[in-house]
């Protein structure tokens, strides 16, 4: 038949209605209306060149911003001043087209780029670009196999980076800032690689680095009902005490002299149990609603004697002593001398961060002291490896990186490419590249002379996710999307002024 199909409103729950033929329609797009979605079916490929439309546009939006000659793009914002920034994953999610179908291939770009964030924190604009270039009309199923090969070589091109060149991996993913490049570098110097780095904002116009007393765990709060800070829903409080319970609370009377002690001395409480009743963590979240306590709970980190020993890590760290009903030591006869102390505490919902003043360093010291001769005592690897993990978090202090700006535009911008320098320093895993392209003298020269270091796990990830992309592509040959209904005309109705 000569004639494509015309939009077809009359689908029912009634009755089964199937699309009319026209023959005055355009023979190039098949588009169903149904219910409130628009069906665009390809037939000589006009829906796929509306996606790759999308997908070039937002390529050669965001590629600007790609390389070491990368310039800035400048993002309205409706609440402030406009945005100047140089990231691509901020950039991609300003991005909203009129043309549906255009839309729905920035949204599958997207993608590529969020994960490859995710997984490797930084890439996401060599994601976009890698994706728009392979256009999935012109080549075939080869893009897999292309890719698999392209990152098997990259593993025998690469090679593990030394603690002096994180500086340069840094730098290279700032815009090529080597200041940042050395700060991040010598966090992590102090730190170490798997340590915990903090960026925030600073108190005056250079950037700062701080390294203070503390430790990061993976344990996050149990209700988001104990958040302080709405936008970024997070936990923080000051000059704060913890609660350290080897055991569950099952009874809100056992917490309820510590509780008391907390409002009339008007100190935030975190409390870190085994697991805590809803019973007993109600009138917790309850008083914290009125305002009356400030308060959070989380759950203990590991199971079982693990458990055990990492509430004794954070009590020697604090100063507190940790609850132990065995020991005959019941919550309910506890004093507020059970306490430990911290500056600060951060929790989300992933993670729980505490700062203390140094007070107790001899005391971890000496607590480290005695990890080191239990590993150097163990056979086991796995068991070595645990002791390790709690010396690193003990001993290794939390670098805190300050920026420094004059104006919030500028203060956004640097902080987005630090964040994007310190994940690509963590990402390194045992292989780097020696040979290639340098963008910003554009030409091919030894990189690693240069100082010009990428982290494989990015690049890797640039090429996965790109070539998913692109498979997409390849496979789809329909795409779904909204209607966008109209707006209601206003109403000339006078509205009742009072609350009802």
């Amino acid at each position: 038949m000569a004639g494509s199909l015309s939009i077809v409103s009359a689908i029912s729950s009634n009755h089964q209605t199937f699309p009319s033929f026209s023959r005055k329609t355009p023979a190039s797009l098949l588009n169903i209306r149904a219910m409130a979605k628009d069906l665009y079916l390809n037939r000589d490929g006009s829906a796929t060149k509306k996606l790759l439309a999308g997908v070039d546009l937002v390529a050669n939006l965001v590629g600007v911003t790609l390389g070491p000659k990368g310039r800035n793009v400048v993002l309205q914002n409706k609440y402030g001043p406009p945005k100047i920034v140089n990231d691509g994953e901020t950039v991609l999610k300003e991005i909203e087209l009129e043309d549906p179908l255009e839309n729905v291939g920035v949204k599958l770009v997207r993608q590529a780029g969020a994960k490859t964030n995710d997984l490797a924190g930084d890439g996401c604009t060599t994601s976009i670009v890698t994706a728009a270039g392979m256009n999935p009309i012109q080549i075939s199923r080869g893009i897999e196999k292309t890719a698999k090969a392209l990152i098997s070589e990259l593993k025998l091109m690469s090679r593990e980076v030394e603690d002096h060149e994180l500086a340069y991996v840094a730098a290279v993913s700032a815009g090529n800032d080597y200041a940042v490049g050395n700060m991040i570098s010598e966090a992590l110097r102090r730190v170490g690689r798997r340590g915990f780095v903090k960026i925030e904002k600073g108190n005056c116009a250079e950037n700062a680095l701080k390294i203070v007393e503390g430790m990061q765990f993976d344990r996050g709060y149990l209700s988001p009902y104990f958040v302080t800070d709405r936008r970024k829903m997070i936990v923080e409080f000051h000059d704060c005490k913890l609660l350290l319970v080897n055991g569950k609370i099952t009874n809100p009377k056992e917490m309820f002299k510590l509780l008391d002690s907390a409002v009339k001395e008007e100190y935030p409480i975190v409390i870190v149990a085994e697991g805590i009743e809803q019973e007993a963590l109600a009138p917790v979240i309850r008083n914290k609603l009125r305002g009356v306590l400030k308060a959070a709970a989380i759950k203990a980190l590991a199971f079982g004697e693990r458990k055990s020993h990492y509430l004794d890590d954070i009590a020697t760290l604090t100063g507190g002593t940790v609850i132990r009903d065995e020991m005959g030591f019941t919550l309910e006869k506890a004093g507020k001398e059970v306490l430990g102390t911290s500056t600060k505490v951060v929790i989300t919902k992933d993670s729980t961060l505490i700062v203390t003043d140094g007070s107790t360093q001899p005391a971890v010291k000496q607590r480290v002291s005695q990890l080191q001769n239990l590993v150097k005592n163990t056979e086991e690897n796995f068991h070595k490896k645990i002791l390790n993990e709690r010396i690193a978090r003990l001993s290794g202090g939390i670098a805190i990186l300050q920026v420094g700006a004059q104006t919030q535009v500028e203060l956004k911008d640097k902080q987005l490419r630090i964040e994007d320098a310190l994940n690509a320093t963590k990402v390194l895993s045992h292989d780097e590249p020696t040979y290639g392209y340098n963008a910003a003298r554009d030409s091919y020269e030894d990189l690693m002379a240069a100082g010009i270091i990428d982290p494989s796990k990015v690049v890797r990830c640039c090429l996965e996710h790109a070539t998913s992309v692109a498979r997409t592509f390849l496979t789809a040959d329909a795409v779904v999307v909204d209607i966008k209904e109209p707006l209601p005309p206003p109403s000339n109705k006078k509205t009742n002024a009072n609350l009802q």
